[in-house]
C-alpha cells in the first residue's frame, strides 16, 4: 500500500472524529470531545480505528449513548444511533476514493 493512500487514510481518520464529535449527544461535552483515531497499516491491509476514551466506572459513555442502557433503580435508557450515521458519508467517501485508485489506468 503506497504512501498516498496511507495518508487519505489519516484524512479520513480525522475526518471521522469530527463527524463523531459533532454527531455525539452532548451534556457536559466531555465524550464529544473524546474522539480519536489510529490508521493501521500492515502488508495485508490498512485499517481506521475510531475510538473514544470518556469512561465513567469503566463504563465507555459513547457506547451506553449508542446502545441505552439500564439505571440504577431498575429502568432503561435508550440509546441513540448517532455513530453509525455520522460515520456513513466517510465510508462513502473511502469507498470512492479507493475504487477511484484501483480503477484508473
Amino acid at each position: 500500500m503506497d504512501g498516498d493512500v496511507y495518508s487519505e487514510l489519516e484524512k479520513y481518520g480525522k475526518l471521522g472524529v469530527t463527524a463523531l464529535a459533532s454527531a455525539t449527544p452532548k451534556a457536559s461535552g466531555e465524550t464529544a470531545n473524546s474522539w480519536s483515531y489510529r490508521v493501521t497499516k500492515t502488508k495485508r491491509y490498512a485499517r481506521i480505528e475510531w475510538y473514544n476514551t470518556n469512561t465513567v466506572n469503566g463504563v465507555n459513555i459513547a457506547i451506553i449513548l449508542q446502545y441505552g442502557h439500564g439505571t440504577g433503580t431498575g429502568g432503561w435508557v435508550q440509546g441513540r444511533d448517532y455513530i453509525n450515521p455520522a460515520l456513513r458519508p466517510i465510508f462513502d467517501k473511502i469507498a470512492s476514493e479507493v475504487w477511484k485508485k484501483v480503477t484508473a489506468p
